[in-house]
Order: C-alpha cells, then structure tokens, then sequence
C-alpha cells in the first residue's frame, strides 16, 4: 500500500471528512468525559478517541495519520457552536483519511468538478485540501445501471408503462397521471409538477426547497404547480414534509417514507426533479431522472456541475450556502422553478427532455477511464495509449 517500490497497486476514495482521534487537551481520558457530556455513544467513543501509539505504527508510519484542526470533538446537531473554542485553537487528531491519501498510488472521486472543489481550500477540503493537492485527485463522473428495460405490467415494472427515448412523450404523460393520481394531487396534465427523492437532511437542500414552495406557488401567476417529495431522515424535516399536503392542498404532497416503487414513479413521472444539495460529489438521482425524460433543477455544486448543463439539459439555482438557510437562496430556487415552470409544455421543455432521455448516462464512458487508471498503475505510469482512452471519455456536460 505504499507509494513507489513493487506492491500491489492502491486506489483511495476521496471524501469531505472531519475524522480524527483526539490526543492532547486534557488526555484521553478528558476527552472521553466531555464526549460523554456532549451525549456520544460508547462505541463514537472509543473511535474518537483512539491514539497514534495505540496503532502500534512506527514514526514513519504514524506522521501519515499526524492531524490537527479547530475541532475538539465532534460536534453534535443541535449543540450550542459558541461552546466550542474560539477560532485559531488547535486540536491533535489521528486522521484515517488522510493516512489513506498518502499511502494509496491513485486517490479518486466521482467527478471533475468535486476534485477541483476538494482540493479548493479548507472549506471545500476540509481542512485537508493541502493533502489533497499534494497527491492530486482524479475524479470520474458516475454511471448509472442500465438493466434491461422491464415490459409494461410486467412484476418487475415499477412504472404503469415502460418507455423509452422514441415512447418518452406516451409514457411520462401515463406516469404523470398515475403519480398525480397516487399522491392525491388533481390529475391536471398542464401541471408543472416537480419531484425530491432523497434523505430529508440539510445537506441535501431540503429545508430550502420547503421554504421556497410559497415563492414558487407566488411567481407561477396563472401556470399551475404541483410538488412532490419523498424520503426519510431528521425528525423535524419528516414532519414539514408530512404536513405539506395540508399546508399546500392541491399543490404539495409529502410522503416520509422508504419506497422503491414511489421513488420511480415520482422520478419518471414527474415533468421536473429537484437536486438543491449543498454538497454533491456526483449524485445519481439527477442521472435516473434525466433517463426518464425529467429535467434536473440543480444546485451549482460537485458532479451536478459535470453531468447537467444549463439550458440544455437542466436549471442550475447557483451554489447554496453551505452553513444555513439563507433567504437569497430560498429566492434563487423559487425563481429558477417558476422559470422552469414557465417553460413547461413548450416546444423548448420537450426538446430539453428529448435531449435528456437521450444521453449515454451507463457505466459504458466511465467504466473504460477507470480501466484505464488501472492500466496506469499496472504498468507503472501513464502511457499514450491509457491517455487517448482518458481524454475521450467526456462528462455528460461536455457531451451535450
């Protein structure tokens, strides 16, 4: 696992993290009291508070895992942040990430734009973009299962009626119909209706998309609107979500659930998917929606960058600030689906969801530049051969 020498080559997954085990500041056993306070399990514990010598690595090995940040534990959601240390303070930390980097030949992530964002400064890096510069990072966007299309009614159909990019029109208008329908929505084809799928968290942009529905509801005039959302997570965000068909009747419907056979149908029926991250190494479901003719509104952030182009095949809202919910972004996603929604039924929305349908989105593209990362490291360095199989896999972006 070292670099240089012969071994067996090694790949490392690069990802924004703040782990590191506490030494210093009152000890081990210090630390252990005031995790304990802050409400920790045992087991976070124990993890947190492992040390250097406890690994039993030599000097040499142990500088690789050497870390130190402002933070002095982790911080727990909900926790007041001014009880923590002022800025400046440094904590010692063992940090198995970026152990990781350092030992591994190639350190990879899932797309072009999220590498550039890691090893941006500290906030994109988290405090490890020093790292992450100094060993370089590739990123390759993702690709996306292709199974054989199902047959319409067929068990393992999730959707009322399969189609395909020459059936897309038929097939999301069935869809559509089905989910309004489902959902208890009016069934009203005109409807913009829009679609999130995902784990009701901050990080995935909820709590801004829920705070901009009255804005969407306000700039949409006389064009009808419709909101569907679909997922699980933070108890608080579970219960906005449950109370949005009562608080929006006719318009929103929330469903807090896990449900494989809702999530399809709102991904291919609904006209609209909404991906508002914060952070998004590369996302999938921007990628299953556009395979189903749903055109992403996205956040200006990670692999959304690289796999959905504004005016092409999608809505970019801008970056969302990354430490709350900030009324500018509440606005910029309210205008940009009202936008969207104005454009529904066009001539210039359905040749955007033709375009969307159909793109390449497999594994075929990225499957052949991690293969020849391999080849890269199999042999010892790049060669022409493995850089003209690179250089002509291009991201969905640049495809368009």
């Amino acid at each position: 696992m070292r670099r240089g020498g012969s071994h067996v080559p090694s790949l490392f997954f690069s990802a924004r993290s703040r782990a590191g085990e506490r030494e210093g500041e009152g000890g081990r056993e210090g630390g252990r009291e005031r995790e304990r306070e802050a409400g920790l399990n045992s087991r976070s514990t124990k993890k947190k508070n492992s040390s250097p010598g406890v690994l039993g690595l030599p000097a040499a090995s142990k500088a690789r895992f050497d870390f130190e940040d402002g933070q002095p534990r982790e911080f727990v959601e909900g926790e007041d942040p001014t009880s923590l240390p002022a800025a400046g303070k440094k904590f010692a930390k063992i940090n198995w990430l970026k152990a990781g980097c350092l030992a591994a030949d190639a350190v990879l992530t899932v797309s072009p734009n999220y590498a550039k964002e890691i090893c941006s400064g500290p906030a994109g890096g988290v405090e490890l973009d020093g790292v992450f510069r100094s060993v370089g990072v590739e990123g390759i966007v993702n690709g996306r299962n292709t199974p054989a299309p199902a047959a319409s009614g067929a068990a393992s159909s999730l959707l009322p009626l399969e189609f395909d990019a020459s059936t897309v029109a038929e097939g999301k208008a069935v869809a559509k119909e089905t989910l309004q329908a489902e959902l208890g929505l009016p069934v009203d084809p005109d409807a913009a209706l829009f679609g999130f799928v995902g784990r009701l968290e901050e990080q995935k942009g909820v709590d801004v998309l829920l705070a901009a529905i009255p804005g969407l509801v306000a700039r949409a005039g006389g064009k009808k609107v419709q909101v569907a959302v679909l997922g699980t997570g933070k108890k608080v965000l579970e219960a906005q979500v449950s109370a949005l068909s009562e608080k929006f009747p006719g318009v929103a419907s929330g469903t807090v659930a896990f449900s494989a056979p809702l999530a399809a149908l709102i991904t291919a029926g609904a006209d609209f998917f909404v991906v508002c991250s914060r952070q998004e190494p590369c996302g999938l479901v921007q990628l299953d929606a556009m395979a189903r003719g749903t055109i992403p509104v996205v956040s200006t952030v990670g692999g959304l960058v690289d796999t959905v182009k504004e005016g092409a095949t999608g809505y970019h809202v801008g970056r969302i600030d990354p430490d709350g919910l900030a009324a500018e972004d509440v606005e910029a996603l309210a205008a940009t689906l009202a936008r969207a929604a104005a454009a529904h039924g066009s001539p210039a929305h359905e040749a955007m969801r033709d375009r969307c349908i159909s793109q390449d989105l497999s594994w075929a593209k990225p499957a052949a530049k991690w293969e020849a990362v391999l080849e890269d490291l199999s042999s010892g360095g790049p060669t022409a051969e493995t850089g003209a199989k690179k250089a002509a896999v291009t991201t969905p972006v640049a495809a368009v």
